[in-house]
């Protein structure tokens, strides 16, 4: 079995990027001279997914023009999130109820994605269906970040990821599989993707893949700042 699907999330208002993205929305900033956005595609390009679909809501015309003019050469679908932003987990769910398929890679176009991780999603896609799951969190050790400042989201031990009050060594790198129905139950609202982990952690059925790829994410406009200066 393979991916057919791949999600990026570009709803959000980046917020932690003003001014920058007070015109123009996040994945569409760049870094040496490539947006974020090109960036991810390319990437998955490379993975031999054959369809993108793209969640929209803030200043969604120039996500729709920027991927219009470029004309990647794969099927692009950009959805609206509709009449109110569906964060991340309500924003997954939309997308994927626009799609006959049941399992998903998603991503977050924050992360700066290059051929470094082509390797190490291959294998999550292949522990994935092998081990018969329904969710895989690409995660890293928080060494690797460049953001230093950045706290850890999880453990992880043999797969499986859990939570520590006081210290959590691996941060979620922007990067998952998931399947559709572990989202169905939180019905079609507006909820974070977090939700969803947390109800899994529950479970003991949250698991983990550990990238050991140098890990650059653009948390906010100082660590934008440093990483296009590189």
């Amino acid at each position: 079995m393979r991916i057919e699907t791949a999600l990026i999330l570009c709803a959000g208002f980046g917020k932690r990027l003003n001014p920058l993205t007070l015109k123009k929305p996040k994945p569409l900033l760049e870094i040496n001279g490539i947006t974020l956005l090109e960036n991810t595609i390319n990437l998955i390009k490379k993975l031999n997914i054959s369809k993108i679909k793209i969640n929209s809501y803030y200043l969604k015309d120039q996500i729709k023009n920027f991927v219009s003019k470029k004309k990647f050469n794969i099927d692009i679908e950009i959805i609206d999130d509709g009449d109110k932003i569906l964060n991340t987990g309500g924003g997954i769910l939309n997308l994927t109820k626009k799609s006959k398929d049941n399992n998903f890679l998603v991503f977050n176009p924050d992360t700066i994605w290059n051929l470094d991780y082509f390797d190490v999603i291959q294998e999550m896609e292949s522990y994935y269906f092998k081990n018969k799951i329904d969710n895989l969190l690409m995660v890293v050790n928080k060494s690797k970040s460049f953001d230093k400042r950045l706290k850890g989201d999880f453990e992880l031990k043999i797969n499986l990821l859990t939570k520590n009050q006081k210290f959590n060594s691996h941060i979620f790198t922007g990067c998952q599989i998931i399947n559709k129905n572990l989202l169905i139950k939180f019905g079609d609202k507006s909820f974070s993707i977090i939700r969803v982990w947390e109800d899994l952690i529950d479970q003991n059925k949250l698991y983990g893949f550990e990238s050991f790829t140098k890990f650059e994410h653009i948390t906010d406009i100082e660590i934008y700042k440093k990483l296009a200066k590189n």
